[in-house]
């Protein structure tokens, strides 16, 4: 994420939505590692459903982002990426409520 915002032109609207984008993105990874290390069931359970909240914002910042053609490929994949993990762990979300959590 860091070297594709790197790559981008700087305009107004282009670093603040870069700065949500690193927020939201960075977030995820520190909540999935927190989810990693959960000290209960329901811990886990409540960090990965802040993953989850927090994959589907770095979706939805990531398809505001403004980039040129050349860059258009590499935003396309990320957000492919972001989608996934969404869903990945809204399947998850979906297991763990299953099972009353």
């Amino acid at each position: 994420m860091i070297v594709f915002l790197r790559s981008t032109h700087k305009d107004f609207v282009n670093v603040e939505l870069g700065r949500q984008l690193i927020r939201s993105t960075g977030s995820v990874g520190a909540n999935y590692r927190e989810a990693n290390e959960a000290v209960s069931k329901k811990d886990f359970a409540f960090k990965i459903r802040i993953y989850r909240k927090e994959s589907k914002e770095s979706y939805f910042w990531l398809s505001a982002y403004d980039c040129d053609l050349e860059l258009e490929q590499k935003r396309k994949i990320l957000l492919q990426e972001a989608l996934e993990l969404f869903k990945i762990f809204g399947s998850m979300v979906k297991k763990l409520e299953k099972n009353g959590l």
